[in-house]
């Protein structure tokens, strides 16, 4: 069958009431977003002594889906791709300089959640959310050596994990608890763009692989060689005695997100205009005409 005489075919099984089957998924696909996210991320922890930071700042970028359950409340999914890193050298603390450690991760996420809209969008072109949900990380810090080679310290368990009694090795997967809030602006019933900004709250402390103690020299070089006893202590002269301070556990490491948003709704204008499909727009002034509560 042709192009056209399919394109004729489609056409008429429409006109002829046919459409009615697919109302549930038209109805469905009104509600149906794809949205994308781009910014910067940054972290907080045992070497970023600053709550917010711009310096030390990556590029971030999002995509995923949002549904809304109704005018007010929006199912949302993202996975987002960033690096994290930080290093000693640029705290102001003169002891931290001195331990002059560095890290850098990339770091994968999948977020799952939703937000609720201060405003309806059917009746104002903007409104703030806040939003919460779960989340699911996976990071792989590693620093340079000397020689200027990328070294991955999760194997070289700097602070002893493994080894050490009371010390397990950290894992790569972990989770977070995605918090935060934002604005959009509707320019037209299918397209929003805004402002986010997310905070992650973890459940480790080794996205920077620092949180206790320094671990024995000895143990170290004995269990995972040289190269482990060269990076847990970078800053010359004597290695740290056993069990002083290396980092703090008392608080887990963060990192957030602030990005620019998009979002759009592809699917409803298209089938309206290529199947004849009756409009499924009511009145009203932005937002989703299947979420509206009368």
């Amino acid at each position: 069958m042709k192009t056209s005489q399919f394109a004729a075919y489609f056409h008429r099984f429409f006109r002829g009431g046919h459409w009615m089957l697919f109302v549930p998924f038209t109805t469905f696909s009104q509600n149906l977003h794809v949205s994308g996210r781009f910014g910067f991320s940054n972290y907080q922890g045992d070497l970023q002594q600053q709550r917010l930071s711009i310096p030390q700042a990556k590029l971030a970028g999002s995509l995923g889906v949002r549904y809304d359950l109704s005018e007010h409340l929006t199912a949302r999914s993202f996975l987002s791709l960033t690096t994290l890193t930080a290093t000693d050298s640029r705290n102001k603390n003169t002891a931290l300089q001195q331990r002059n450690l560095g890290f850098d991760t990339r770091l994968f996420e999948w977020e799952l959640g939703a937000q609720y809209h201060l405003f309806s969008l059917n009746d104002r072109w903007w409104t703030p959310y806040v939003f919460a949900g779960v989340g699911l990380f996976h990071i792989k810090p590693a620093t340079l050596d000397d020689n200027g080679n990328r070294v991955f310290l999760q194997p070289l368990s700097t602070e002893g994990q493994g080894f050490t009694e009371g010390r397990k090795p950290y894992k790569s997967w972990q989770f977070a608890i995605p918090f935060g809030i934002g604005a959009e602006y509707a320019l037209n019933e299918d397209m929003r763009v805004g402002l986010e900004f997310g905070y992650r709250k973890t459940m480790t402390d080794y996205i920077d692989d620092v949180s206790t103690t320094y671990a024995d020299p000895a143990a170290l070089l004995a269990n995972r060689g040289p190269e482990a006893v060269a990076l847990a202590y970078r800053g010359g002269g004597t290695y740290p005695a056993p069990g002083s301070l290396r980092g703090s556990s008392r608080n887990k490491d963060a990192y957030y997100f602030v990005q620019l948003t998009f979002t759009i709704r592809p699917f409803v204008d298209w089938y309206q205009r290529t199947s004849g499909l009756p409009s499924m727009k009511r009145d009203k002034r932005v937002g989703c005409p299947g979420t509206r509560l009368y």
